[in-house]
């Protein structure tokens, strides 16, 4: 029978029947109950590797890439079904046995067997007496993004504007005054009737418009940094360790 340290490698490798047929992949080692050497390979058969089955390993060899065992590709696909759960019960194991054609009977285990540390372990070689539970924590960093642009453009709009201006106007006014001793000279020099006109020149201010630009202001783009709290949800994994048993203390 091949032992422990042989067997390391064959995880992952090819299983092949005695004509060379590929049966499945090897998946795990499960050792045996009393002596903790390699007793059944789980392998992944089917369409897919969708199922597991299990082969003795007693007279499994290496043969290349490839690990070959003395069963027809058919015999270990209809091999009973069990649970790939890291360790075979004793039904499970009596059944596959039976299909092999083997005897279960000299494989019980001794629970008196004094093996230095309580329990062992059925999903590969032997560590100590303990399990290391780990679980998965959360690192949350900050990195930027880009969420969006901002441009400042200008462009021209056109307004009407009102203003009051004052403007000034000449108005004829009528100016009246008697014939005393000071202007009679004036008043009758020239003939005693006669036809004359007399014109004055009228005037007045007009609104003139003319425009001009000026600057007013200067306006530019800056940003400001604001802090806020958010919430980060995430699933994380964690290992709890079980105790199948009818009683704990």
């Amino acid at each position: 029978m091949p032992n422990i340290e042989d067997v390391k490698s064959w995880r992952g490798r090819r299983l092949e029947s005695n004509d060379g047929d590929k049966i499945g992949t090897i998946e795990e080692i499960y050792l045996d109950r009393q002596t903790d050497e390699p007793e059944w390979l789980a392998v992944k058969t089917g369409l897919l590797g969708s199922k597991i089955s299990f082969v003795p390993i007693g007279q499994a060899a290496s043969s290349g890439d490839a690990v070959r065992v003395p069963f027809a590709k058919n015999q270990v696909k209809d091999a009973p079904s069990a649970e790939a759960d890291g360790e075979l019960s004793e039904e499970e194991e009596r059944a596959l046995y039976a299909h092999y054609g083997r005897d279960f009977g000299d494989f019980d285990y001794d629970v008196s067997a004094d093996r230095g540390t309580v329990g062992r372990d059925t999903s590969g070689p032997e560590t100590d007496g303990a399990m290391t539970r780990s679980e998965e924590e959360l690192a949350v960093g900050k990195g930027q993004v880009e969420t969006g642009r901002a441009r400042l453009r200008k462009h021209v709009v056109t307004e009407r504007v009102q203003t009051t201006v004052p403007v000034q106007r000449e108005e004829v006014r009528i100016e009246r005054e008697p014939i005393t001793d000071a202007n009679v000279g004036a008043a009758t020099d020239g003939p005693a009737l006669s036809e004359e006109e007399h014109e004055v020149v009228l005037r007045e201010e007009q609104p003139v418009v003319e425009k001009t630009v000026v600057p007013k202001e200067r306006v530019r783009l800056d940003k400001d940094i604001v802090t806020e709290e958010r919430q980060v949800s995430e699933e994380v994994r964690k290992e709890q360790v079980e105790v199948d048993g009818e009683r704990v203390r």
